[in-house]
């Protein structure tokens, strides 16, 4: 199953992607996910000064339209467009590009060089080895369970 969930986001990232880029905003993520007894289609935006309420509105009426007539999903769902947030999760190879050189929180399942958790500078990122490198751990994406940008709330 989630390999169909999956294929549905690639394809509704596919169908939409056009529509968000017209309306002046990219694509960050497509989410299709189950959510207690609801499916729920996350589509996240972004735009070089920040989203807002009114472009969350415009995407959701350029996208909708789409989706009815395509009608990638075969059962119901709820349409959620938002903001990736200033801590926004990192989990497309074009993230850790646009991201290199920020601050980040990794969150891992298993323990690397004795840590399950790091704060650091994003400076690498391989796409074939799988792996993000903070500060100067390397850490395999299949140990991380949640890469986000950091954001001091303190600042």
């Amino acid at each position: 199953m989630a390999n169909a969930k999956k294929n549905i986001a690639d394809t509704v990232w596919d169908l939409i992607q056009p529509t968000v880029n017209d309306l002046g905003c990219s694509l960050w993520d497509v989410e299709y996910a189950k959510e207690g007894a609801r499916q729920i289609l996350r589509v996240t935006i972004d735009k070089e000064n920040g989203v807002d309420i009114n472009d969350c509105e415009a995407v959701h009426r350029g996208i909708d339209p789409i989706l009815d007539d395509t009608d990638p999903i075969p059962v119901q769902y709820y349409l959620e467009v938002s903001s990736p947030g200033v801590e926004r999760e990192l989990t497309r190879p074009f993230h850790f590009d646009v991201c290199m050189g920020a601050k980040v929180d990794v969150k891992l399942f298993t323990a690397v060089n004795g840590q399950k958790q790091y704060v650091g500078i994003l400076n690498g990122y391989s796409e074939e080895e799988k792996t993000v490198t903070v500060d100067d751990v390397i850490i395999p994406l299949d140990k991380a369970a949640r890469i986000n940008l950091h954001f001091d709330f303190e600042d």
